[in-house]
This record gives C-alpha cells, structure tokens and sequence, in this order.
C-alpha cells in the first residue's frame, strides 16, 4: 500500500524543504518517505541475500573458486542495483540469477564440456546482444514472436531443473543402474536437509522476511555437529571470520574463445531467457505496485532493461553468470518502496559481505539445497497461465518443461519446444502463425542439437 503520511521527519529537513536525496529519486512525487524506502530495501535484501551464498555454491561445481565467485556476486549486485537506483530509478533488484547459473554451470560448462572461462564468454556474448536489443528498443517485436506458453513453460522448466539440483545436491535423489533416479539413504545428512526443507518452508507458509537465507543459517546449524557427533564426514569447518576479496576469477572470461559456431545456441538462449525474465519481472513489479508512466507502461523501462543488459555483460568479466532482475524485489514493494533509493539501499547492503568468505564458506551443500527446492516452487507459478486446452499450445510447453530435469540440460528442454511447436503449426496447416523469430529460434536448435549431440 502506498504510504501518503506528510510526517516532516520523514520527508524534510530544516526550512521545510524537502531532502536532496528525497529530491533526486521523487520520494515525495510517489507518495513515499524516505523511511519507507530504506526499510522497503532492506525487506527486498533480506528476501535475496541468499543468493550471497547459493550463487558462488553453484558456480563452484564450474570449477569457479568459492571465494572469487562471492567476490563477483557480492560485486555485481553492488553495481547494478546501484545503476538501477540512480539512472533507472526502479526499486528492483539485480543480481546473478537463479537460472543463469545453473544454465552456466550445469548445462554449458558441466552438460556440453565447456571450460568455465569461455563459458563466462558466452555470458558475455549473450549480454552484448541484449544491449542492442534494449538500446534499439525492439522488445515489442520479440516479445509477439515467442508464444506466451513458451515463454512461462521455460521458467516453469528451469524452475523444476533447479528443485531437481537441490534434491540431488543433498542426497535426497541418487542414481539408481534399475531405475535410473532413486531416494537415497536415510542417513544423518539427509535428515539435517529435511528438516532444513520443512522448517523453510514453514516460514515461506508464514511469511518469513528472509526466510530462506534463514533455512540456510538454521541447516548449516543444524549440520554443525556432523562429523563431531554423529556422521563420518565434518560437514562445517571454521575456516575465519573475514578476509580479503578474492579477486581471482576477475578478467578471466574467454571472449573471443566463446565466438563459435557451436556456441551461439548456448549464447541464444541465455540471452532469450534472461530477456524474458528481466521483461517479465518488470512487468510483474508495474502492476503490483503502478510503477507506470502517463501511457500505462512499465515505468523507466527502458532505461531499466539497458542497466539488466550492461549488467550481464559486466557479471562475465568479473567471474559470475549473467546477473538479471529479482522478482524478489516485491518483497520492497510490498513494504511501500517506490523510488531507486530502494535500489541504492540494496547496494550497499551488499558491499560488507565482499569481505566476510571465510564465514559464509562455512555453509554446506545440504544446507543450500532447501532454498533451490523452494526457488523451483517459485518459479513454477506461470504453469497455470498455460492453455493447457490448446494442444497445439500445450505440447510443445509441457517438451520445454519436462525435458529441463529429465536430460539434466536447459537448453534442451528450450530446443525441443521451440522445435515442436515449428513442426506441430505446420503439420496443422498453421504456418501463419510461427514469427519469423520462431523460425531463427528452431534453426538455431537444430544447429546446437546436431553440433553437441
């Protein structure tokens, strides 16, 4: 709910005008104070400080050091929410999102054999294009030739790919020789993940601010004893408090490594899915909030896809996945946050945790798991904004969705229902309805199916 109190405390200084930073963002234009804002960024911080964490536990199944990878994660979500603060001037965040990392790591570099540095190349590649794209606006063109069921079925699917990360990153699903998947054994670490899980979700039900960087605190709690009480391995280790940035993974990118034939599918669909994604949650955080312009539009929109663009190209040079937007950020809004001063708060929640690796290293798999789980219960929403009556819509949704976790790939779960919706429009005499961007998309699918299978 918007907050329309003219308390001067709140909104003004000595003299009766009103603050220069309240000035500079329009606090007092939107209906806000310069309280609601700092609180509604520190309710958004909370809600995705998980990331800190879970990010760099991703990237290092790349082979990126831990420590470099907090170092970059900590650093482009400094950045860009900054930019989005002060040039944009949108109460969103941006940071390395879930998706792009494990599209990066378990797709590119661990499914297709890439090394994590030309990888980061494709990163930026993908960035560079979304760049243009926001520069010479053309998102309406894009946005009408990829089928909206296509669209909420890829982060329906990635939504299940990642819950499926969790799941095995805990033991909690293992391989099996007779039926390929199978639970795994009832062992001390799989208890401590379960009742992480359960006491994570509980404050998810119950509307926890920061419930699941909390579920991560309380498992790795939870976990501490193992190896000392009961277990064989030692799960925690104390490792220090703080230490310098590691700045290792820094100007490591492959750029022109990444300039491949066979890689353009990869850079294609890190490009389409973080588009879409930044696309989606602006849209999204308009309506909740009427962050809209005089002719009802997204508010900055443009201006606010050109710092998500810029962002991913910077995120490859300093060692991470491509940063995009945070649906989270509804958590800041929800509290009343209006203006990029939300932004600029996030920011600088970020900067002191550059230097606390040490501590945060302490964090184990199992503990991270709950949190991927229930980021793949997030993102599953859009499955009911699916036509699931249409066949013709549906198939090629359900392809995209189910294929993610069952070939462990991303990327193919995009390239077979881009191409089975090209093949069921024309087997049903539909050919008017494929764009012309559908046509590029299948041919592009066939190209990385027959270049990396």
């Amino acid at each position: 709910m918007e907050q329309t109190s003219t308390v001067p405390s709140e909104r003004y200084t000595g003299g009766g005008e009103e603050h220069w930073i309240g000035r500079y963002f329009g606090v007092r234009r939107r209906g806000s104070t310069l309280r609601t804002e700092v609180l509604a960024g520190v309710a958004t911080f909370l809600a995705s400080m998980y990331i800190i964490v879970v990010n760099p536990a991703i990237l290092s199944d790349a082979g990126i050091p831990f420590s470099a990878a907090l170092s970059a994660t900590v650093l482009i979500s400094f950045m860009s929410s900054l930019a989005m603060g002060l040039y944009a001037r949108n109460p969103i965040l941006v940071a390395p999102g879930m998706g792009m990392n494990a599209l990066f790591t378990y797709t590119l570099v661990l499914g297709a054999g890439l090394s994590w540095e030309v990888a980061l190349g494709c990163v930026f590649w993908s960035g560079v294009l979304f760049a243009t794209l926001a520069m010479f606006n053309v998102r309406k063109a894009i946005i009408e030739a990829i089928p909206a069921s296509l669209r909420y079925a890829i982060t329906c699917g990635i939504g299940l790919f990642i819950t499926f990360i969790g799941f095995k990153n805990a033991g909690f699903i293992v391989g099996s020789d007779a039926t390929l998947v199978t639970l795994g054994s009832f062992d001390a670490s799989l208890l401590v993940f379960f009742a992480g899980l359960m006491a994570t979700a509980i404050m998810v039900v119950l509307r926890f601010n920061g419930a699941l960087i909390l579920g991560i605190a309380l498992t790795t709690l939870l976990a501490a004893p193992m190896g000392r009480l009961w277990g064989e391995e030692e799960m925690v280790q104390w490792s220090g408090l703080a230490a310098w940035p590691d700045f290792s993974a820094v100007m490591q990118v492959d750029i022109w490594g990444a300039l491949k034939v066979a890689y353009l599918p990869f850079i294609f669909v890190m490009l389409f899915t973080n588009f879409f994604d930044a696309l989606s949650c602006f849209m999204a955080l308009s309506e909740s909030a009427d962050l809209k312009d005089e002719d009802g539009n997204p508010r900055n929109l443009k201006r606010s896809m050109t710092v998500d663009a810029f962002a991913s190209m910077i995120a490859a040079p300093l060692g991470t996945s491509a940063a995009q937007t945070f649906i989270e950020s509804g958590a800041g809004v929800a509290q009343g946050g209006r203006t990029g001063l939300v932004a600029v708060t996030i920011a600088l929640l970020f900067l002191p945790f550059l230097f606390l690796s040490p501590l945060l290293s302490l964090v184990p798999g199992i503990a991270t798991a709950p949190a991927l789980v229930l980021v793949g219960l997030f993102m599953l929403a859009p499955v009911a904004k699916i036509d699931w009556a249409r066949a013709d819509e549906a198939f090629p949704a359900f392809l995209a969705i189910i294929l993610m976790p069952l070939t462990y790939s991303i990327t193919l779960g995009i390239a077979f229902g881009f191409l089975s919706f090209v093949v069921i429009k024309l087997g049903t005499g539909r050919f008017q309805e494929i764009r012309p961007a559908m046509w590029v998309s299948a041919a592009l699918s066939v190209v990385m199916l027959v270049t990396t299978h």
